[in-house]
């Protein structure tokens, strides 16, 4: 935690999420996307801590993003759609330790929204399951399920048919260009590719895959493909999800550590373990 958290607080882990491939088959008459993909649990990520009020009325961030309403923040959002769908007698007040850069593909927003939702539905003993819990999900963000559920999986359909599939440990470099790439913007492109073929989940390996996203997001972003070009050097890289952010794939924490050292300095990182369980789940366990 960065030196402005308060100790006091009870802070719920919101992680990180990599996407290890991002396959686009194709396109459903509803306009979605059809996708394969694997999203990696990461150890690293913001963190949330919510005052719990007897006041239904009360729904609010005690630490509001800049720009961002707290009607248009995911994390009230998820919180007035919880209190709404259990008819809730509690409010809260929400403060957020943000270290993961919005818009970078890492899922930030989705992955606080399903804190929200995992912590306040313990918090306020609304008792829904974690089915339930992901199909509210699903209606703030087609991420948001997978981080409800924890574990470290492959997802198809438009994001939300979830298959558990744990990887071996593993570190990344991730790094954020610096740019904001709308994922609207990329997935309405003419130019980006839909015709890929399924794979069988069995056969996954990192060197058989890619992201059908990346070509397209470096052409657009200068930015995005210099870092791509600095990281492949080192290790097997990639973008994740639509982007900006850039991962470089290593088995050992040090030698990530020191490529990142010498990463220059206009590009924010910071080195994570892949893990198969989210700390969130870790969290709730001992909360119980």
């Amino acid at each position: 935690m960065n030196s402005s958290v308060s100790e006091h607080k009870d802070w719920w882990p919101s992680p990180a999420k990599l996407n290890l491939f991002l396959h686009i088959l194709g396109r459903y008459d509803n306009g979605y996307h059809q996708l394969q993909s694997l999203f990696q649990m990461l150890d690293y990520g913001d963190a949330l801590a919510f005052d719990i009020s007897t006041d239904d009325t009360i729904i609010r961030m005690e630490t509001p993003l800049d720009g961002v309403p707290d009607d248009d923040n995911l994390i009230v959002k998820a919180a007035r759609l919880l209190a709404t769908k259990t008819k809730c007698n509690k409010g809260a007040v929400i403060s957020l330790d943000k270290r993961l850069p919005m818009g970078g593909g890492i899922g930030g927003g989705s992955s606080n929204a399903a804190t929200t939702l995992v912590a306040l539905n313990h918090l306020w003993n609304t008792g829904l399951s974690e089915d339930e819990l992901a199909e509210l999900g699903l209606a703030l963000g087609a991420d948001v399920p997978i981080f409800v559920r924890g574990l470290t999986a492959f997802a198809g359909g438009v994001g939300e048919d979830i298959t558990p599939a744990p990887q071996k440990e593993q570190y990344f470099l991730v790094a954020n260009p610096n740019v904001h790439v709308s994922t609207a913007e990329v997935f309405t492109s003419p130019d980006l590719p839909r015709n890929t073929p399924a794979i069988r989940w069995e056969d996954y390996k990192f060197e058989k895959t890619w992201n059908d996203c990346q070509q397209l997001v470096a052409n657009r972003y200068p930015e995005v493909a210099k870092l791509l070009q600095w990281l492949v050097h080192y290790a097997p890289s990639r973008m994740t999800g639509t982007g900006a952010c850039v991962f470089a794939t290593f088995s050992d924490y040090t030698l990530a550590e020191q490529v990142r050292d010498q990463m220059p300095e206009t590009w924010q990182s910071f080195v994570a373990k892949g893990v198969n369980r989210s700390p969130l789940l870790d969290k709730l366990e001992q909360q119980r």
